[in-house]
């Protein structure tokens, strides 16, 4: 038996009875038995990250508990964003992407150099060339068709999965950068800018798709490509993405740390401060600090109601599907069931996802995901069923990495009423969108 079961349990019995909490009485607070609490205090089981995170806010411990019991763990922590090597730069790398019959694909990046080495240039039976790009960059409707498309891009990705999108996002990153290198000054900026706004999306969708590496390397080129357009904005913004990565894999620290450094500079944009406040809200939520929590929510409140949702280029940053308001609302309520609170996490998601519209499924799956998890940790079993059929409608369309986190969350929590009939019922719609066994 490790030591982390006894610590714990020797811990939340003091600062239960400190409290003055039966045994009884304390069980139906937090949504356990009381049996199953009483071996966890004398260390026969250890502790769950959600119970423990329930014990913490009934008996607002600050955190202390939570400290108490280790992260689970992850498949492999992606690395830091580095900054680019000379032969990694844009101008240096060569895509070489496949796609099969079947509608999959696979992109490869590779040096120059290793590319002529193995050849891949004749694996393309098609050669276009670049007079005509070099026209079409002098064009500014070139560019205006370019974000038209972006929007219409982000659109497809709340409705379809990754597999979906991503193809239509990579060749478009590309022809914007080829666009760019026969531009002028001017024009190669706004054509760079432009990329880099895809390929940051690219990455989001990388993750989405369960590749964490994948992500990083895409959201480094997105910064690459708006340092050689001018655009520091994104390199920011890039510390929040890497931050979503952190958080979901229940890093607090990271989590925080990147959120403050991208807003710790008021030249900074407002929303890029405001979105960065959020992040942080989470981390802080992970950590189980209530007060510093609240103090990032309402930070970026204020931030979010002082800025344009448009950046200079005129294209959304973060979220397109929500405003701003009910953004930070929603991750408010995201914040709730993470600090122990459940009933309130529900009740707030509840008010806010009735007025998120029908086409943005992948919000309203990653949120509604929440909102069910929330109220099966208040014991609303049925009604947590009945949500988590509405999600599972979405959520296997969309094919959500980041929004299965949930779902697996919530199947360890309703593995306690498993011979509960909703239960029972919801159990292989949770299997086939997991893609594992729940047993």
């Amino acid at each position: 038996m490790t030591e982390q079961p006894a610590t714990f349990g020797v811990e939340l019995r003091r600062r239960r009875t400190d409290a003055g909490f039966s045994l009884a009485t304390f069980a139906q607070r937090v949504h356990y038995s009381k049996g199953y609490l009483g071996r966890i205090e004398t260390g026969e089981k250890p502790a769950t990250l959600d119970l423990a995170r329930r014990c913490d806010a009934a008996l607002e411990a600050g955190g202390a508990l939570v400290a108490l019991v280790p992260k689970e763990a992850t498949p492999s922590d992606p690395p830091a964003m580095a900054t680019s090597e000379p032969d990694s730069e844009p101008d240096n790398e060569v895509w070489v992407m496949t796609m099969e019959p079947d509608g999959s694909s696979r992109l490869v990046p590779m040096r120059r150099r290793e590319a002529l080495a193995v050849g891949a240039a004749s694996l393309l039976g098609l050669t276009l060339g670049s007079q005509s790009s070099a026209a079409a960059a002098r064009q500014d409707s070139t560019i205006v068709a370019f974000k038209a498309l972006f929007e219409q891009t982000r659109q497809l990705g709340q409705i379809t999965g990754p597999s979906v999108v991503l193809p239509t996002v990579i060749a478009q990153t590309h022809t914007l950068r080829g666009l760019a290198t026969g531009a002028d000054s001017r024009s190669r900026a706004e054509l760079l800018q432009l990329a880099a706004r895809y390929a940051e999306y690219a990455g989001w969708m990388t993750q989405e798709a369960g590749d964490d590496r994948g992500a990083l390397w895409w959201t480094r080129s997105a910064v690459d490509m708006a340092n050689a357009a001018g655009d520091t904005e994104l390199s920011t913004y890039a510390l929040i993405r890497q931050a979503l990565i952190t958080l979901y894999q229940d890093d607090a620290a990271s989590t925080i740390g990147l959120a403050r450094q991208a807003g710790s500079d008021p030249r900074t944009p407002a929303r890029i401060r405001g979105l960065a406040a959020l992040r942080e809200a989470q981390g802080h939520a992970l950590a189980c600090d209530y007060d510093q929590t609240q103090r990032s929510l309402d930070l970026a409140q204020q931030l979010l109601a002082d800025s344009a949702d448009k950046s200079k280029d005129g294209v959304v940053t973060g979220s397109a599907s929500v405003t701003s308001t009910r953004l930070q609302a929603m991750v408010a309520g995201w914040c709730l069931h993470d600090l122990g609170r459940p009933q309130q996490a529900g009740d707030l998601l509840d008010a806010q996802l009735n007025a998120i519209p029908d086409s943005a499924r992948r919000t309203h799956a990653r949120f509604g995901a929440r909102r069910a998890l929330a109220y099966a940790s208040a014991g609303e079993i049925d009604h947590a069923c009945t949500l988590a059929h509405r999600v599972l409608d979405s959520a296997e369309v969309v094919d959500s990495a980041t929004i299965r986190v949930d779902l697996r969350r919530l199947t360890r929590t309703l593995a306690r009423w498993h011979s509960h009939q909703p239960v029972r019922d919801l159990y292989p719609r949770l299997n086939a969108a997991l893609r594992t066994p729940i047993g």
